[in-house]
């Protein structure tokens, strides 16, 4: 599906709620799996760097109510890289594992966050906030909270944060790497600090 004809079938709720676009490349986002196993006494746990990542927040400054913010996020299964330094060999199993067996990145191509309740506080500029919204993933849609800071000014959105997944929860089961050297535990841990670009309201 075309990115902006995500973005042109979702009208705005209100007048008054401002569209930001999400700009990957001024953001950052990754996932840290914390590992067991015969390795994992030397430090390594992987780390993957979300690299194609694009969506829009619907948010009103005005709104102390919160009641119209909306988030959808679309991540590319695909572009999802193994940031770990570990040997080329080593990183390449990684890889490849997490994308064909994990992830099954050939069947499903996108991971998606769609989120319309929202809560917290906040003055104008600097908000926190709950989102509350479902994650799908590997076929499988479940809530997942997630809490964030948020920063608005004249021109951008910037939201930074963190989040715990079970991979569990979304039907993967227990990963192993490296002959078995390294098996990850069920709950990764996502941070993320995302930039994103207010969009005219003709728009």
């Amino acid at each position: 599906m075309p990115r902006q004809a995500a973005n042109a079938a979702r009208p705005l709720p209100e007048e008054d709620t401002v569209r930001y676009l999400i700009d990957a490349r001024g953001s950052t986002f990754t996932v840290k799996a914390s590992s067991t196993g015969l390795l994992s006494a030397f430090g390594h746990d992987p780390k993957v760097a979300i690299r194609d990542f694009w969506g829009e927040a619907d948010f009103d400054p005005a709104d102390p109510s919160l009641e119209r913010a909306r988030l959808l996020l679309h991540i590319r299964t695909d572009s999802l890289e193994v940031t770990e330094d570990v040997n080329e060999k080593d990183r390449a199993e990684i890889q490849r594992r997490m994308l064909e067996e994990v992830l099954e990145s050939a069947r499903y191509a996108e991971v998606f966050y769609d989120c319309s309740r929202v809560t917290g506080s906040g003055n104008g500029q600097r908000y926190w906030l709950a989102l509350n919204g479902e994650l799908t993933l590997h076929g499988f849609s479940r809530p997942v909270p997630v809490d964030v800071r948020v920063i608005v000014n004249d021109t951008n959105l910037r939201a930074s944060g963190a989040f715990s997944v079970r991979l569990s929860d979304f039907g993967i089961a227990p990963v192993t790497a490296v002959g078995g050297a390294i098996r990850l535990k069920d709950e990764v841990k996502c941070t993320f600090d995302i930039v994103a670009r207010k969009q005219a309201q003709s728009q």
